[in-house]
């Protein structure tokens, strides 16, 4: 009993992210923190070298003058030595603010003018670009730290740093006082603020999301303990270091269970670095599932006959007992031999190329996945889970039980928290992860939690008879048609990108008589699919507008509405009308979010033209576009769309 509650005093004293480093340095010296690839090989930092530099970089950072309570904006890709500045912040009481590395300049310039920055850390040329093009507009930015000095040679603005000229700055600044870093780190408090995260901005402007210590730790602690995370998990850390996921996935987590993160080479090599490191712990977007399982469909559609009939064989008795041997569920002695058969065949050889064939525990969030995707992989053996969380909640409300998966819902409340339900069906959360604070917005802050302590998420969902939470739309975009019909526009716009030709999907329809849609193809899907057809086609302007093009979305439509005819409350939002839009949504033109999340009002705005057109019944509306490209050049795409109905269902008859 002493020895439990020491071991117990123990996890309790480890309360801040600084003293979890120094703990797996102190247990675990040699074992591999981190992975980077680098010209093809395979860079290993153990615990120990990861301690030892996030020191140098920490008394580094203050030889330039950085002070307790000082903003750290982050910028670039996933490296290893952006995570080291973040914790060499953590250390000397500073807050690290995480950007996004494909932000504009301006973007940047908003979110480093509200959080007050001091100092920057970004990852290359491109970056310090940004922030000198902006430089003018901050008068509170005082240092700039650079990762890759490539091209940046002949830059002599004294404001700027190569991390190795900090490092080493840093080792001089530790001998002259071996004492000063354990005496910060000995200052900080679980309760101070250990990460600050902006929101999508969605309807309006990002906050700054300040998150302490105690809150991802406890959400760190809960997912692990749920999932048996231990220090031999491998994860590949791809994903924006800005949004909260990889924050949760690829620093919290591996600092509470001392695993692996891996850090790809570039966004371009991602699928080879995921296939060389093989993951045992792994976290993708629905988009990044939908594009693999693309993948598999396309090279299956060019192999041989033999092949596809083999292939498709197999997928049927992986469809028929695959799920239910992986929830080790009874299962008859012959589909186990077939599906055993199949795995040596079929499943274990896909998950090779796949990268997942070390799998043990994969999970999606941030949009709704398609049944029939999330059937795929779970049949094939892959350990696919949903969950819910927010910035505000470190993506941490809800998880999916093993043996428990329901591909309709995100699961039951995680440990540690309280889960309601609000009159209007609004999702209302409690716990230990809950933000501490929206930067400088304490008006907001007081709007977002309610006097019992709830957060409430501005999701609207509903419980099952067996606790399992499902996610219906955003709570403010929740409407009704005019003849009183719901209009959740999220939930129609998911099942219409369940659809591998579908990209994005735009519903209109509150205060309206019927549903209306714009919908961007996915290029790769579409074109592959009209090549082998024969047809040709000079871009996505011109495939977008053909009439094969249409007649195929217009199946996947149909489709979508007699699913929702058979849904008791949403039977009156079938899609009526729908166009293929000309460009595709893109953040650069504010159309979408960095994380991808459509701008509803926005487009509404800027297209206000075509969803006249939908709803005034014209057969086709002509439109002249500007788009931005990342470089900073500027055209114009036009077209004539063609506007396109569709056929309607029954709806099954409402509840009285």
């Amino acid at each position: 009993m002493a020895t439990t509650r020491a071991a117990a005093a123990d996890v309790a004293s480890l309360d801040t992210f600084p003293r979890l480093l120094i703990e797996h340095a102190r247990l675990r010296p040699q074992r591999p923190a981190m992975r980077e690839k680098e010209y093809g090989i395979w860079q290993i930092y153990t615990w120990a070298d990861v301690a030892a530099r996030v020191r140098a970089l920490a008394s580094g950072l203050a030889e330039l003058g950085f002070k307790r309570g000082d903003r750290l904006a982050v910028v670039g890709d996933n490296r290893p030595r952006l995570y080291w500045s973040v914790a060499a912040c953590q250390c000397l009481g500073g807050i690290p603010v995480m950007m996004y590395q494909d932000a504009v300049a301006q973007e940047m310039a908003y979110v480093m003018l509200d959080a007050e920055i001091r100092f920057a850390c970004v990852e290359d040329q491109e970056q310090v670009d940004k922030l000198l093009e902006i430089e003018d507009s901050l008068p509170s930015l005082e240092r700039i730290v650079y990762d890759d000095p490539r091209g940046l040679r002949h830059y002599n603005q004294p404001f700027l740093h190569g991390m190795d000229e900090v490092l080493e700055m840093g080792r001089i600044h530790d001998e002259h006082h071996p004492d000063f870093l354990a005496n910060e780190i000995d200052k900080g408090s679980p309760e101070d603020i250990a990460v600050m995260l902006y929101t999508s901005g969605t309807t309006g402007q990002p906050k700054g999301v300040c998150q302490s210590h105690a809150a991802f730790i406890a959400a760190a602690r809960g997912g692990c303990a749920f999932d048996r995370l231990g220090e031999t998990e491998d994860i590949l850390s791809y994903l924006p270091m800005a949004w909260v996921g990889d924050h949760l996935f690829s620093y919290a987590q591996a600092l509470v269970a001392g695993f692996t993160i891996n850090c790809p080479e570039s966004a371009e090599t991602v699928m080879n670095d995921l296939r060389e490191i093989g993951p045992t712990y792994y976290f993708a977007p629905p988009r990044v599932f939908e594009n693999l399982l693309t993948q598999v469909t396309i090279r299956m559609e060019d192999a041989s006959r033999p092949k596809r009939a083999l292939f498709g064989y197999f997928m049927d008795v992986a469809r028929r007992c695959g799920a239910d041997i992986l929830d080790g569920k009874p299962v008859s002695a012959a589909d186990r031999l077939r599906y055993a058969l199949g795995n040596m065949l079929i499943y274990g050889p896909l998950k090779n190329v796949l990268g997942l064939s070390r799998i043990r525990v994969a999970y999606t969030a941030g949009a709704a996945i398609g049944p029939d995707l999330f059937r795929f992989y779970r049949s094939i053996g892959i350990n696919l889970k949903q969950l819910y969380g927010q910035t505000e909640t470190c993506a941490y409300v809800c998880l999916q039980p093993d043996g428990q998966i329901r591909f309709d819902s995100v699961g039951t409340p995680a440990p540690q928290v309280e889960v309601k339900l609000a009159n209007n069906g609004e999702i209302l959360v409690r716990g230990p992860m809950l933000l501490k604070a929206y930067y400088k917005r304490p008006q907001a802050t007081a709007e977002a939690i309610d006097a019992e302590g709830y957060f409430m998420t501005g999701d609207a969902g509903v419980f099952d008879s067996d606790g399992h939470l499902k996610i219906i739309d955003r709570a403010k975009d929740v409407g009704r048609l005019n003849g009183g019909g719901l209009f959740a526009p999220n939930y129609i716009e998911n099942k219409l990108k369940f659809f591998p030709y579908v990209k994005e999907a735009v519903c209109f329809g509150n205060g309206r008589e019927h549903v209306t849609a714009f919908i961007n193809i996915d290029l790769e899907a579409v074109g592959n699919w009209a090549e082998r057809r024969g047809l040709a086609y000079a871009g996505y302007t011109d495939l977008a507008g053909q009439a094969a093009v249409y007649a195929l979305l217009k199946d996947c439509v149909e489709q979508v509405n007699a699913d929702l005819a058979g849904d008791a409350a949403m039977g009156d939002a079938q899609v009526r009308r729908f166009l293929i839009l000309h460009k595709e949504l893109d953040a650069d033109d504010g159309e979408l979010t960095r994380t991808r999340k459509v701008r509803r009002n926005f487009i509404a705005e800027k297209y206000a033209v075509l969803v006249d057109a939908l709803y005034a019944g014209k057969a086709s509306q002509y439109i002249e576009t500007q788009v931005s490209y990342e470089d900073g050049r500027s055209n114009r795409v036009a077209a004539e769309l063609r506007i396109e109905d569709a056929q309607t269902f029954p709806p099954q008859a409402r509840a009285a």
